[in-house]
C-alpha cells in the first residue's frame, strides 16, 4: 500500500515540474551591434501581455505606476533585475523601469524590474491606460 502512494506522489511531482519551469521568465541571448563591435547579452523574455512602465513603491501595497496611483495585488510577485524575488518594502522611494502584468481585478500581480540593457531594448509605451491589460 505504501509503495503505491510513493509512486503516485512521485508521478504528481514529475508532472508538475514542467509547469513550474515554464512559469518563470527565461533569459534569451540577443546579439547587439554598436560602434565598437558585436556584443552578446542575456535578456529575459516577458509574457506578451506585459506592459512596460516606471514604478515607484510609495507605501506597500500602494505604488505609483507611470505617474498614476496603483496597487499591488495580495500575493504580488516582484522580481529584481537579477530575477530573484524582492520585497516591496525594500523598494520604497526608488523609481524603477519595470514590466508589469495585472490580475483579473486590475491590480498589479507580476512585476519585473528591468536591467539597464533591458530598459534600453524595451520601449516605453507612448500612452498608458489604467484599464490596459
Amino acid at each position: 500500500m505504501n509503495r503505491c502512494l510513493r509512486a503516485l506522489n512521485l508521478l504528481c511531482l514529475l508532472t508538475a515540474l514542467p509547469l513550474a519551469a515554464s512559469a518563470q521568465t527565461s533569459p534569451t541571448t540577443q546579439v547587439l551591434t554598436d560602434t565598437t563591435g558585436t556584443v552578446s547579452v542575456a535578456v529575459r523574455t516577458f509574457p506578451p501581455k506585459a506592459v512596460r512602465g516606471t514604478l515607484m513603491v510609495v507605501a506597500p501595497p500602494e505604488v505609483v505606476l507611470n505617474n498614476r496611483i496603483d496597487r499591488l495585488s495580495p500575493g504580488a510577485r516582484i522580481r529584481g533585475a537579477n530575477g530573484m524575488l524582492v520585497l516591496s518594502a525594500s523598494l520604497v522611494g526608488q523609481t524603477l523601469p519595470v514590466m508589469t502584468l495585472r490580475e483579473s481585478q486590475g491590480m498589479l500581480h507580476e512585476v519585473w524590474v528591468l536591467t539597464d540593457i533591458e530598459a534600453k531594448l524595451i520601449p516605453v509605451a507612448s500612452s498608458y491606460s489604467a484599464t490596459a491589460q
